[in-house]
C-alpha cells in the first residue's frame, strides 16, 4: 500500500496540525476546506452563497496542484452551520459537479473555524 501526505501551496493553509490530502494507493481523501481566500488567508465571503464558491474554488484549485479535477471526486461531506440554507447551497454545488454527481452527506454543525458557514471534505479517485 502507497501512502503520502500532501500538503497545498497555492490552496488555503491547514488551520491545525493536519495535511491537505492524504493518498492511499489512488484515493485522495482531502481535509474538510473552509472558505479562506487562499490570498489574504481570511474568510471575506459573508453570505453562504459566496462562502460555497469559495470552498469549491478552493478544492478545484487543491485537486489541480494534485492532477485531478472535480470530475474525480466520489463522495463529499458538506458541514454547514444553518442547514436553512441548504437549497442555496445546493445551486451552487450543482454549479460545480456535473452527473453522475459524487456521493454526498450533508449535516449541520454547532460551529465551524473561523466564523465559516460552510465546510467541504472530499474523497476523490485518480484514473488509472
Amino acid at each position: 500500500m502507497k501512502k503520502a501526505a500532501f500538503l497545498t501551496q497555492k490552496g488555503p493553509k491547514a488551520v491545525g496540525p493536519y495535511s491537505t490530502a492524504f493518498c492511499v494507493d489512488n484515493l485522495v481523501f482531502l481535509s474538510g476546506m473552509i472558505p479562506v481566500n487562499p490570498a489574504s488567508g481570511k474568510i471575506e465571503a459573508a453570505d453562504v452563497e459566496g462562502q460555497a464558491r469559495q470552498v469549491l474554488e478552493n478544492l478545484s484549485t487543491v485537486l489541480a496542484e494534485m492532477g485531478l479535477t472535480l470530475g474525480d471526486v466520489v463522495k463529499t461531506t458538506v458541514f454547514m452551520t444553518d442547514l436553512a440554507a441548504f437549497g442555496r447551497v445546493n445551486a451552487i454545488y450543482a454549479e460545480s459537479f456535473r452527473e453522475p454527481f459524487p456521493a454526498r452527506s450533508c449535516v449541520q454543525v454547532g460551529a465551524l473555524p473561523m466564523g465559516a458557514q460552510i465546510e467541504i471534505e472530499a474523497i476523490a479517485v485518480r484514473p488509472e
